[in-house]
């Protein structure tokens, strides 16, 4: 049980880095997938969105997002999904703050070789009206 116990939690620890893929995402969920037309489930196996697509579809295409906001617009209940990513920031400061855009972080101690750190952005967006994709947009 001993020898048992540590390759347990290495397992558990390397499939919480895994990434989420369409793919992951339908096994996890294959009632979901499914209950989608020919039309959705062949979008959501290439990680793609359309006009029209179900909020089910978009999860199983896209994954959850990192925010979700809640809208009206023209007498119509909206929605909006965003999904964030980070990106590197290299920098050489050796005490106190440094900052990227309005976040400002803090970093104590002697750098003797270059700090990385990763700043979030919002690389994708979804618009949905009565729980429909009305439009998306995503980064390159």
């Amino acid at each position: 049980m001993k020898k048992f116990a540590p390759a347990l939690l290495a397992s558990l620890i390397f499939s919480a880095c895994a990434p989420s893929t369409p793919q992951t995402r339908i096994q996890r969920s294959p009632e979901k997938f499914a209950a989608l037309s020919q039309s959705e489930q062949s979008l959501v196996q290439r990680g793609q969105l359309a006009r029209g697509m179900s909020a089910d579809a978009v999860l199983l295409a896209w994954g959850a997002p990192d925010r979700r906001y809640e809208g009206f617009r023209n007498a119509l209940p909206t929605e909006r999904w965003d999904y964030l990513a980070d990106r590197p920031i290299y920098t050489h400061s050796s005490f106190g703050y440094y900052g990227y855009g309005s976040r400002a972080y803090s970093h104590f101690g002697m750098a003797l070789e270059p700090d990385v750190i990763f700043v979030p952005y919002q690389y994708a967006s979804v618009w949905f009206i009565k729980g429909r994709v009305d439009a998306w947009e995503r980064g390159r």
